[in-house]
């Protein structure tokens, strides 16, 4: 008999990265990371913002996840997956100073823009990211896809063999 239990571990993905509020001139620009290590690169960029006094200039950070139901072994398992693996928005001002700092941390390969100019992406952009990070409607994902062969174990076609459309 499946259980029905549901298991979930819940990930942030808003960071505050300096405690001064964001003025009216920072914008949100996209950073590429080297996958896997967006929550690296947020910790090094906490170190940095605090040690090259860049606290007026820098100061949140997105990772979009999204919330997945997987079944494993008759368990609902409640996963988080980045919807953007590889890349970071962040919230800052962008002079000399701060693009150098962000542009060498270490895990961070580059902005997202022209050439060396970073283009920011607009406030409806990230309200439209962060309202489908915070929703808590889970997507299902099934084990099988189009064309998957599989055996059926249990019911009255236990034993029958079907391919999935």
């Amino acid at each position: 008999m499946p259980n029905n239990s549901t298991k979930t571990k819940k990930k942030d993905f808003l960071f505050k990265l300096s405690s001064s509020s964001p003025s009216i001139d920072a914008a949100w620009y996209v950073i590429n990371t080297y996958s896997g290590h967006e929550y690296k690169v947020i910790d090094a960029l906490k170190t940095r913002i605090r040690t090259m006094n860049l606290e007026d200039q820098i100061f949140q950070a997105i990772i979009p996840i999204q919330s997945k139901m997987i079944i494993r072994r008759g368990t609902k398992i409640k996963s988080q997956e980045k919807t953007f693996p590889g890349y970071v928005l962040i919230q800052m001002i962008v002079t000399d100073d701060s693009w150098v700092t962000v542009r060498t941390t270490q895990g961070v390969t580059g902005f997202i823009g022209i050439g060396n100019k970073p283009t920011p992406i607009s406030q409806a952009e990230v309200d439209l990211i962060l309202k489908t990070t915070e929703e808590d409607k889970p997507k299902f994902q099934t084990p099988y896809s189009i064309g998957d062969v599989v055996k059926i174990i249990n019911g009255p076609f236990n034993d029958f063999i079907g391919t999935i459309d």
